[in-house]
């Protein structure tokens, strides 16, 4: 009888992809906003998914835990991404097109399969590197109803420059006759090809970095305000690291290298607890 009924609700299982960004929402009690990114770059912990149930994922697809795919808290759905193993510096391509995962102290929450390729145990968490890919996350995203349509700046159609030229040196001017160069535009790169559903299994390696475990509080453009949140955990051991970007000087405050994963989620909770809700686990 319970094979039926799973094998029914499978049947009746009607997928509808289509773009989401979605409304800000509260999980426990950090909030989240989500926004398209396109050019996200981040790291922090993945999860591996736990989830057996026969569904949809919030952007309408199946959820498939044979898939290369992921939930992030807050990206545009679907997007595409490059994600790294940290440890063992295994990477592949994963299709982000779920809203997780349910815990602040973890940056994604990958499915099984992803686990599998990227050498992490099922139980286990890894220290990973995130990064959107622009023009693939721009094609599956343009290719779902309910997508925002990027502005296409066109070319001019046809349009050739003509000038009047000097003969070379040594050579005659003809009677009547001018000599002229042409210039053309260049046409258009075609659009990239939306990604499919389901990803290819394509794993690289790179070079291992696990790097430190770090919790970040927060970065300000002044140094009261980094001062202020230093304060708040100074208990804890935070920091204030001082960085440019071009002319302009910022104030990170942090703590750490933590010894592990454990430690790393008992600082964050005690963050939270101090009243900093954008603090995050990063591997540094």
């Amino acid at each position: 009888m319970t094979l039926l009924v799973a094998s029914c609700n499978h049947m009746t299982l009607k997928p509808d992809p289509h773009y989401v960004l979605g409304k800000p929402y509260q999980a426990g009690s950090v909030w989240y906003y989500p926004r398209e990114n396109y050019d996200l770059d981040e790291t922090g912990l993945a999860a591996v998914s736990r989830d057996n149930t026969t569904r949809l994922t919030t952007d309408g697809e199946v959820s498939d835990q044979a898939a290369l795919a992921a939930a992030h808290p807050s990206l545009q759905l679907p997007a595409i991404a490059q994600l790294t193993n940290l440890e063992n510096g295994l990477q592949t391509t994963v299709r982000i097109n779920d809203r997780g995962t349910g815990d602040p102290h973890r940056l994604v929450e990958i499915t099984r399969r992803t686990a599998q390729l990227l050498g992490i145990r099922p139980d286990a968490v890894a220290r990973v590197r995130l990064r959107v890919l622009p023009a693939e996350s721009h094609a599956a995203a343009e290719a779902l109803p309910g997508a925002p349509r990027l502005p296409i700046a066109t070319a001019p159609r046809g349009a050739v420059e003509v000038a009047e030229l000097p003969p070379p040196p040594g050579v005659r001017q003809g009677n009547g006759h001018s000599v002229t160069a042409s210039v053309a535009q260049a046409p258009e790169a075609p659009p990239a090809a939306a990604p499919p559903l389901r990803l290819p299994e394509t794993v690289t390696r790179t070079a291992a970095r696990p790097g430190r475990l770090m919790v970040r509080l927060d970065t300000f453009d002044e140094y009261q305000y980094a001062a202020v949140q230093q304060a708040k955990m100074a208990g804890a051991g935070a920091v204030i690291v001082t960085s440019r970007q071009g002319r302009t000087r910022q104030f990170r405050v942090e703590i750490g290298p933590l010894p592990d994963v454990a430690r790393a989620d008992a600082v964050l909770d005690q963050a939270f607890s101090s009243g900093i809700p954008d603090a995050r686990i990063v591997v540094d």
